[in-house]
């Protein structure tokens, strides 16, 4: 778990760090952060909790327990990871455990969404290339890996790997329009004014 890593924020280029793998597709929301913890007040506890059931059947053998896993921020995963039910909590879990980019085949698409809010990318790739990234991730551990947003690529320092990024997320990441309420904040001054002119707003 990465406690000293900031929260996305402003334009997202490019993550730099480590990466590790989890494998097996269509994990679920329910894997990722289990229904229980559903019933917190705030997320901040959540990263503590991410893949609580999953981690205690593996007794420390779980990816997410791994010593040398502990401060990364690149996640690689296989298919449709994040399907299932709609709870932002599972991203937001990730988020606070330290993850800050997500590779994988594909995502689901409400999953998707949510990391996007929260200003993390998910790229994918092709299976064989996913299985690619994964194999080398567990035989280089502890090199420097990049997820290169505006290259759309990751690499590590022996190999690169192209990947996609749908255009309109990329965007939104590189102009740092994913974060919606540093853009309410930025822009008060302007929604004031325009809700003084709404007359549905005033004069009751």
């Amino acid at each position: 778990m990465n406690t000293t890593a900031s929260f996305p924020k402003g334009p997202i280029k490019k993550i730099d760090g480590d990466a590790f793998s989890l494998n097996g597709d269509d994990i679920d929301t329910d894997r990722i952060i289990p229904a229980r913890y559903l019933k917190c007040v705030s997320f901040n506890s959540l990263g503590e909790d991410v893949f609580a059931d999953d981690r205690n059947e593996k007794q420390g053998e779980h990816p997410f327990d791994k010593k040398e896993n502990q401060g990364c921020n690149i996640l690689i995963v296989n298919a449709n990871f994040g399907c299932g039910s709609s709870r932002e909590h599972a991203p937001q879990a990730l988020m606070r455990w330290g993850i800050r980019g997500i590779v994988g085949e594909s995502f689901a698409e409400i999953f998707y969404g949510n990391c996007l809010a929260l200003g993390i990318p998910c790229a994918t790739a092709s299976k064989a290339k996913v299985l690619q990234i994964q194999k080398a991730v567990v035989h280089r551990n502890n090199q420097n890996w990049t997820l290169d947003i505006s290259r759309e690529r990751i690499n590590n320092e022996e190999e690169s790997w192209d990947l996609n990024i749908e255009p309109g997320p990329k965007e939104m990441l590189l102009k740092g329009d994913w974060d919606a309420t540093s853009q309410l904040i930025a822009n008060e001054e302007a929604m004031k004014i325009k809700l003084s002119t709404l007359p549905y707003l005033n004069n009751f």
